[in-house]
């Protein structure tokens, strides 16, 4: 079961980072440079936000049943070791960002919608460009608060 749990949590990981990573250095770059960004923003989002969304209840649920099979875990908000510092720290940065998330799938995404259909998208592709970058850098940060945790 811990194997199976592991297993799935790195490949959620691969999906979640990895998609953060498109987005922020490949996807949002090229927006600028197309015709129709906001269509093509769409399409994209249609197909990666269910298998991100996927991949965050799975890093949810397999990270449970590895907190709880680590000797370092000592319950429920006990911070008494640098494992569970480490381990709220990712789990603080984890947080932000899915709160950066929600705010790109269901207030920024639509506006940049409604605004293509008026042609008048640069702003808002500008600042989903920067929280892409923003959650790229937390994602990485919580693969090194993960390794923290790790070695502690």
């Amino acid at each position: 079961m811990l194997a199976l749990a592991f297993w799935l949590h790195m490949a959620a990981t691969i999906i979640w980072i990895g998609g953060l990573f498109f987005q922020s250095v490949i996807l949002a770059p090229a927006l600028s440079r197309i015709d129709d960004p906001a269509a093509l923003l769409e399409r994209l989002q249609n197909r990666f936000q269910p298998l991100a969304w996927l991949s965050l209840a799975v890093l949810v649920g397999t990270g449970l049943v590895q907190m709880s099979a680590n000797a370092n875990y000592e319950g429920v908000l006990a911070i008494s070791n640098a494992w569970s510092r480490a381990l709220l720290a990712k789990h603080l940065t984890i947080g932000l960002m899915f709160l950066i998330a929600a705010y790109q799938t269901w207030v920024l995404q639509p506006r940049l919608a409604r605004l293509a259909m008026l042609n008048q998208s640069g702003q808002l592709q500008q600042r989903y460009s920067r929280l892409a970058q923003i959650n790229l850098a937390l994602g990485i940060l919580v693969l090194g608060l993960t390794a923290l945790a790790r070695t502690v």
